[in-house]
């Protein structure tokens, strides 16, 4: 890393700081933690999944550094300046720099085999066609339990490097594995693996080949969380879970040690996208069954997706130590809110198509907005607005900062 890069990052990293001491900061932890303690004091916002492609303006996102690490870090600190700017929400702003561990993962066995259709080619949002891999008994040996190991000299040099850069600047935090690389999805794996219509016909042909794959790649995934708390791999105090706050003082639980974090100290999050077209009794037999054992392991869960669960909430709150819902723009928030109650944080998914239309209409943001904090006040739910799965906004940035400053607003001045 050559002089011109440190001294980059280093005037990067004192305007993150600046920002990190401000007061507001510790009042956004302590209001994420209020909501995710079911005793909010009003309703939460963030973004993520950002067409990242659409939104440089004045070149605030156009990477300078040359060395690849440095660049790395570069873009952690210009994405944090440029969300703080123009759609900060509830973020919040660390006094540190997350620098990521090096930690060599396996995999579950496969590499996914597809053919994609590109509309823009900036965009790493494709759709995707998936070769089947999995047509006999025999292909299921193919499913491997994760090899977890950490490179300890790489990570070494990782650090050094950050903190020449950062002291004096920023703490440098390193993390391990976090929610990213062991939330329980099993089949979002199978039908890239599978195939979408295959995995939905085999539900009902071959069930016991599909409580087989099952059987396999939850043990795989049992197999992965017993080495990252065998050699202490777990990212603790992560400040997201499933692109949500994830601030709390429930984690980690009694008993922590910090050089050996266990699955019972951190958040992990769960989903069943494909099984949006399933019925709940499919839905528990062949994904939630599996899941209640792997959720058990740990502190708090989060679960669903783009999947809507609003018929049901009665299978989804018996999962150990569940904490917070999806509810998609797929689903119906009255009834979801009604079976929720205060049990559990109602996470709404607004729409990100309403930033995609030719024609960009605010009014149509703030009135679903307002009808979900409406809905969630009747019923005395927890809620959060959680923005994410935007592929475009039709290059046009303003969209997203204006959906910032709505959401904002109803959820400090309600309705």
């Amino acid at each position: 890393m050559n002089e011109r890069d440190k001294q980059i990052l280093r005037e990067l990293g004192k305007q993150v700081a600046e920002i990190a001491h401000l007061p507001l900061q510790e009042e956004t932890r302590r209001l994420w933690k209020a909501l995710n303690s079911l005793k909010p004091e009003r309703p939460m916002v963030a973004i993520d999944q950002i067409p990242w492609h659409e939104m440089n303006v004045d070149d605030e996102l156009t990477l300078k550094c040359e060395d690849g690490f440095a660049r790395e870090l570069e873009w952690k600190l210009r994405e944090t300046l440029y969300r703080w700017k123009h759609m900060r929400a509830d973020m919040v702003v660390e006094k540190h720099i997350d620098v990521s561990k090096v930690i060599h993962n396996t995999g579950f066995g496969l590499k996914i085999e597809e053919d994609i259709a590109v509309l823009d080619k900036n965009n790493d949002v494709v759709g995707h066609w998936y070769h089947d891999q999995l047509q006999t008994e025999e292909d299921l040996e193919k499913i491997k339990t994760p090899v977890i190991a950490l490179d300890k000299e790489a990570t070494a040099v990782r650090e050094e490097k950050a903190k020449e850069v950062f002291d004096g600047i920023l703490e440098v935090n390193m993390t391990g594995m976090g929610w990213k690389g062991y939330y329980f999805a099993p089949w979002d794996l199978i039908v890239q693996w599978h195939g979408v219509e295959n995995s939905l016909i085999d539900l009902a042909d071959r069930p016991d080949f599909v409580h087989s794959l099952l059987e396999r790649l939850t043990s795989a995934y049992m197999g992965l969380a017993d080495q990252l708390e065998e050699q202490g791999l777990f990212h603790v105090n992560m400040p997201t879970i499933h692109c949500t706050g994830a601030y709390t003082d429930e984690l980690p639980a009694p008993g922590f040690e910090p050089a050996r974090p266990r699955a019972k100290d951190v958040w992990t999050c769960g989903m069943a996208q494909i099984f949006a077209s399933v019925s709940p009794e499919m839905h528990q037999e062949f994904e939630l069954n599996y899941g209640f054992e792997y959720y058990e392991r740990f502190g708090l869960v989060y679960y669903g997706c783009c999947e809507p669960l609003h018929d049901k909430i009665h299978l989804v709150r018996k999962i150990p130590n569940l904490r917070k819902i999806s509810i998609s723009p797929l689903a119906n928030v009255q009834r979801a809110a009604e079976q929720i109650g205060g049990d559990f944080v109602l996470s709404r998914k607004p729409s990100p198509a309403y930033l995609a239309y030719p024609d960009w209409d605010p009014g149509i943001v703030k009135a679903d907005l307002e009808d979900t904090r409406r809905i969630c006040a009747a019923n005395g739910t927890p809620v959060e607005f959680i923005l994410k799965d935007i592929s475009t906004v039709n290059y046009q940035p303003r969209r997203l900062w204006e959906w910032a400053d709505i959401a904002m607003r109803i959820a400090r001045e309600g309705l």
